[in-house]
């Protein structure tokens, strides 16, 4: 099984109690050899409900149901560009793939599909290997919000370039977080996506020389500003612990 998670945003007004704050609230799994797509709600769905006030998504009306379809469901496959469009070799390349071999379910692991005008966003499961790595892309978040001398910097990254990861104890926004830096001339070009935080930690803490990050590629402008900068990043969790399975993550349907 591939696996895919979506994430909601509470983006009502401060004054309203907003808290800008992120929930895991579905997986989207797809069984590739049975050609079957299959959706549940995650129990990160009841803390968005009780701090943020989510209600069920139109798509996905029932909150404890299962749903399976033998095509990608169209609240993700609308978040995939089509392959007749004309800037579809530049969107792929834009995320470092290849358009002759590249799926709905890899688009999303990479872009998000995150739209400007949602409160959706998804994310890949990030997979243990046997030896305890993992291995996981992701476009930087937030480097429209660092200084210009490191805006300007991201504009001369080099692809396997490498790059500091460093952890944040303290960030005004989210409490914990991944910065991450250029190596020689230090300069902090913006963070992890907030997903990865949680299990960066444990990784980090397991053998801090084991995480390493390099530059992808780096888009300029036109490209989407959230899609700038794409990195890669390795490391290694210790025995007895896997990724995305605390609480938030669980269907809330228990599995057969």
């Amino acid at each position: 099984m591939k696996t895919l998670f979506l994430a909601w945003q509470d983006k009502r007004p401060a004054a309203n109690g907003g808290t800008r704050r992120w929930f895991p609230i579905g997986r989207l799994q797809a069984d590739v050899r049975a050609h079957l797509f299959h959706f549940d709600y995650t129990k990160g769905m009841k803390a968005a409900n009780e701090v943020a006030g989510f209600r069920p998504l139109d798509a996905f009306p029932k909150l404890e149901e299962h749903y399976v379809s033998s095509e990608l469901f169209p609240l993700f496959q609308n978040r995939v560009m089509r392959k007749e469009r004309e800037d579809f070799p530049a969107f792929v390349e834009r995320l470092g793939l290849n358009a002759n071999e590249v799926d709905p379910f890899e688009i999303l692991s990479v872009s998000g599909g995150e739209r400007q005008t949602d409160t959706l966003e998804v994310f890949p499961k990030i997979e243990k290997r046997a030896d305890g790595s993992f291995m996981c892309r992701f476009f930087i978040h937030g480097w429209r919000h660092v200084n210009e001398g490191a805006r300007e910097r991201i504009l001369t990254l080099q692809p396997g370039e490498p790059l500091q990861v460093a952890l944040e104890m303290n960030n005004p926004a989210t409490g914990p977080a991944i910065q991450l830096q250029t190596v020689n001339d230090y300069y902090m070009l913006g963070w992890t996506p907030r997903y990865l935080v949680l299990d960066l930690i444990k990784s980090i803490n397991e053998g801090p020389s084991d995480v390493k990050a390099h530059v992808v590629r780096v888009n300029p402008s036109p490209a989407p500003y959230n899609q700038r900068v794409l990195v890669e990043l390795e490391g290694r969790f210790p025995s007895g612990i896997d990724p995305m399975t605390s609480v938030e993550f669980e269907p809330v349907l228990a599995e057969a």
